[in-house]
């Protein structure tokens, strides 16, 4: 505008004579020619996704409230190969634990209810005799803060002698979990690539031991095991031996899953393309020697 408003000065406005002729848009104004809808959009939270619900711990008979999600308001984006559930802004997987603050006792949501007698006898001795009572609430849990929930679940697991196949569901969600953590890390931390390395080496050692597990279920357990039927439970144990490069394992419970009746077409085309991926791994390896 140089120019155009010069001498203004000389009228004691001099303040004037560098303005625009042609009056930009303010930052409101072009929002709302974009569309009005852009602004009135709350930023979505995880804590949006969540309540207190109130459990009765079946060990020690004390109410508590832990945070839950809500039924039907998180919005499912995907699996991955071994069927980790993914969805948009919460990770469901941090609220699975149910744990009593007062005497330590927890267990995956669909377990939380069910014990035995004995089973609470032993989680008396072994956990709440030793247990601190703990009395912070959080709004969320961070990734760190749900993976002190399945140790801690794992352990009650052993101390009661839960099946093989319990136990190896808590490492597989514990596997996925630490997954989840992983793909949070900020990647433009200086040590990222040493936290990331760290992570998935843990990771590998759950769903190692989830593997284990799964393998025992089978043979002395019956079906459906963790809510999953047998198809399911043969295509996780699959996946998991593929990364394992134990092959044989992967190859002859895929082939079973393929030519069952009782596999749903969904299932058997998950089936046929974990075969062809066995396949090439397969050929790779042998191509290596």
């Amino acid at each position: 505008m140089s120019g155009l408003l010069s001498g203004l000065g000389q009228f004691g406005l001099g303040g004037l004579e560098n303005m625009d002729l042609y009056e930009k848009p303010k930052k409101e104004e072009v929002k709302a020619e974009e569309g009005v809808k852009a602004e009135e959009e709350p930023v979505v939270q995880e804590q949006d996704f969540l309540f207190d619900k109130t459990f009765t711990c079946p060990i020690c008979d004390k109410e508590f409230k832990t945070r839950t999600v809500k039924i039907g308001k998180a919005k499912l984006i995907g699996t991955d190969i071994d069927l980790r559930p993914k969805y948009e802004h919460v990770d469901l997987l941090k609220y699975d634990i149910i744990m009593c603050p007062s005497c330590g006792y927890a267990a995956l949501s669909r377990y939380f209810k069910f014990i035995t007698s004995p089973q609470a006898k032993r989680i008396k001795e072994a956990i709440s005799s030793k247990f601190k009572p703990v009395t912070e609430h959080k709004e969320i849990y961070t990734y760190d803060d749900a993976l002190e929930r399945y140790k801690l679940t794992l352990a009650n697991a052993i101390v009661k002698s839960a099946k093989p196949s319990e136990k190896a569901y808590i490492c597989l969600k514990t596997a996925w979990l630490l997954r989840g953590k992983g793909e949070s890390l900020n990647k433009e931390d200086p040590k990222y690539a040493e936290k990331k390395k760290q992570i998935e080496d843990e990771e590998k050692e759950f769903l190692r031991n989830a593997l284990d597990g799964f393998l025992a279920a089978r043979q002395t357990e019956n079906f459906p095991m963790c809510g999953m039927d047998e198809p399911t439970v043969d295509y996780l144990i699959s996946v998991i031996a593929m990364r394992f490069e134990q092959f044989d394992v992967a190859s002859k419970l895929i082939s079973q899953i393929i030519a069952s009746p009782n596999t749903n077409p969904r299932m058997k085309e998950k089936a046929r393309t974990l075969k062809e991926k066995i396949v090439k791994q397969v050929k790779l390896k042998n191509a290596g020697k």
